[in-house]
């Protein structure tokens, strides 16, 4: 609705401009009227948990807000302490015997209000998919949440194979490729598109290779 005033406005401005010093004035910050996108970037530690009822408070709110969480499973700016992001099973500061409770699922949680666009990215597996998410978001007219799986030190393997390691946790399943488009749903189709190929990788082999799960094997193989 915005873009078609926009549209319908400008050629009448640019026909009365000269009418009155006003007018003339309007169509002099014609390039000011388009839509501004906001965008909040921040950590899952920021958005799973200490700053959580922020969030849900924006994505409640229906304006146009656009969210880019990049998920690490942990507090990594602080030191690795555990978050209501981090998995069952990872050990981390303040979980050193494995976390016992689930990932918080925000993705789904932001899906339940069915006004909110979502997805779910890997930027070093589908870059495209990434992209494709990110220009849908900024074009929803409304509340978007889109969260990355971003590698982390704290996870206990070599930043070095960050993309190797990457592409086995989409491949996996551990990390899935989707996007919730809730305009599709005004039209008769399934707003929730799964992006990622079937699953065909080892994921034990991929928890394995991450020491905060590897530890805790180690410590109880059972």
């Amino acid at each position: 609705v915005y873009h078609q005033m926009m549209e319908r406005l400008e050629p009448l401005l640019q026909e009365e401009k000269y009418g009155h010093a006003k007018l003339q004035r309007l169509y002099d910050l014609r390039d000011m009227f388009g839509r501004i996108s906001f965008w909040m970037v921040g950590g899952d530690g920021w958005a799973y948990d200490i700053g959580y009822g922020g969030l849900d408070h924006v994505i409640a709110s229906e304006e146009h807000v656009k969210i880019l969480v990049l998920d690490t499973e942990m507090y990594s700016n602080t030191g690795g302490q555990a978050s209501k992001a981090t998995p069952a099973g990872a050990m981390a500061k303040f979980a050193e015997s494995g976390k016992r409770t689930a990932k918080k699922d925000l993705c789904r949680l932001a899906m339940t209000y069915k006004t909110v666009y979502v997805a779910s990215i890997c930027m070093h597996v589908n870059p495209q998919q990434a992209v494709r998410a990110m220009l849908e978001a900024d074009a929803y007219p409304g509340p978007s949440v889109i969260v990355a799986y971003s590698p982390c030190i704290s996870q206990g393997f070599p930043m070095a194979e960050s993309i190797q390691h990457c592409q086995m946790a989409v491949d996996s399943g551990y990390w899935p490729l989707f996007r919730y488009n809730p305009e599709l749903a005004a039209n008769g189709n399934n707003p929730f598109q799964l992006d990622s190929r079937k699953v065909k990788g080892d994921l034990f082999k991929l928890l394995a290779q991450e020491n905060r799960f590897a530890s805790v094997m180690r410590r109880d193989p059972k």
